[in-house]
């Protein structure tokens, strides 16, 4: 009895970790895509801005020659 018991134990983890496997795949996927769309809008602001978006204003320092 513990035999039988013991492979549909088996079984059911192996269900279970195919089935988890699965998931994790759809969970890539979707980042994937996810992260396209950001970085795709990310190109199209940096277009329409000019690239002038994030950066700052570095004011121009001279050095002087004592």
């Amino acid at each position: 009895m513990g035999l039988i018991f013991s492979c549909i134990v088996s079984i059911f983890e192996a269900i279970g970790a195919a089935l988890m496997a699965v998931v994790n795949g759809i969970g890539s996927i979707l980042q994937a895509i996810i992260s396209g769309i950001v970085a795709l809008f990310d190109i199209i602001i940096s277009c329409l801005t000019c690239g002038s978006m994030g950066r700052r204003s570095s004011a121009a320092t001279t050095t002087s020659m004592v």
